[in-house]
């Protein structure tokens, strides 16, 4: 079987399954701009060249800049980081018993910062990213990230 996935942890299962081998297409860059070398070979690809294809299928410009910008803005925050964090600890909070809000002591900051954000927890565990489109999941990246920083500004 052969397929081809913008998810590149796909190509940690290479070393987990039996029978599963990661081939990408060899790229060159030329500044912002990529050419494909038409030629196959091991591995998966070192990083995502989804904006450098969309300029190639003549995705207009004002959409390829807007992409421009959000990858700026994830990059800088450092959210891919960020949510890896966050999915980690809600991981560690599904397996424990939660104690009920009434029970938390709101005084400690930390407490209360975690009760504060638990709907954009919430909103992100519900998130499909297995049929999410890769704008769609920046939108909602975007989103909750513009929700956080509200909330800690005020």
């Amino acid at each position: 079987t052969l397929f081809a996935t913008h998810y590149h942890e796909l190509t940690e299962l290479e070393g987990k399954m039996n029978n599963v081998n990661n081939y990408c297409i060899a790229v060159k860059e030329q500044g912002d701009d990529i050419v494909f070398l038409r030629k196959i070979i091991k591995g998966g690809a070192d990083k995502s060249y989804g904006i450098q294809v969309a300029k190639l299928a003549g995705v207009p410009d004002m959409v390829i800049d807007r992409a421009k910008e959000i990858v700026e803005q994830l990059t800088d925050n450092d959210i891919i980081e960020k949510i890896q964090s966050i999915a980690v600890e809600v991981k560690d909070v599904k397996t424990k018993k939660q104690p009920k809000i009434d029970e938390i002591e709101l005084s400690q900051m930390s407490l209360f910062d975690t009760v504060k954000d638990e709907d954009i927890l919430k909103e992100l565990m519900e998130v499909e990213v297995n049929t999410l489109a890769p704008i769609d999941a920046l939108n909602v990246l975007y989103r909750l990230q513009n929700k956080l920083k509200n909330r800690w500004k005020g």
